[in-house]
């Protein structure tokens, strides 16, 4: 694939709702994965000036379930699951399994924060899209061994 039909193929997908794309021929991969825009409007001068005034974007954002199936917080019910409220993550972290039709797909952070809310229980079904955690990203971990390092 040259350079053209890249440029053109992810034109395309951003037309889409597909999130993540994996693709093999031989050994060649390619992996992408959409990023999270949160807005492509350009700010007015006077939009600019009053920016003090204008409250600030949550920092309380979703982790969705990338397809639908059964939701696991664990990969069995004698393991701890693995993520609770309250438990700082980081992007590429696992924070549950999603099962269909005997197919299991790794759900992973995209986000790096605190887990503020577990939306879904466990074995609950899910569909694609659905809101499965809320992770606060503004809260930074901070050191704790008490020597600042």
């Amino acid at each position: 694939m040259n350079a053209q039909e890249l440029k053109e193929f992810l034109a395309n997908l951003k037309n889409t709702d597909i999130e993540e794309l994996r693709l093999q021929s031989g050994d060649k991969k390619i992996f992408f994965k959409r990023s999270e825009v949160l807005s492509t409007e350009v700010p007015s001068p006077a939009a600019a000036q009053n920016k003090k005034t204008v409250p600030e974007e949550t920092k309380v954002k979703p982790i969705k379930a990338p397809m639908v199936g059964t939701f696991y917080h664990s990969p069995s019910q004698d393991h701890p699951p693995f993520v609770v409220d309250g438990e700082n993550i980081v992007p590429g972290q696992k924070v549950g399994i999603i099962e269909t039709m005997k197919i299991i797909k790794d759900v992973t952070s995209n986000l790096k924060g605190k887990i503020v809310k577990v939306s879904v229980k466990n074995g609950q079904s899910v569909e694609y899209g659905q809101e499965l955690f809320l992770v606060d990203t503004g809260v930074e971990k901070k050191a704790s061994n008490g020597n600042g390092k």
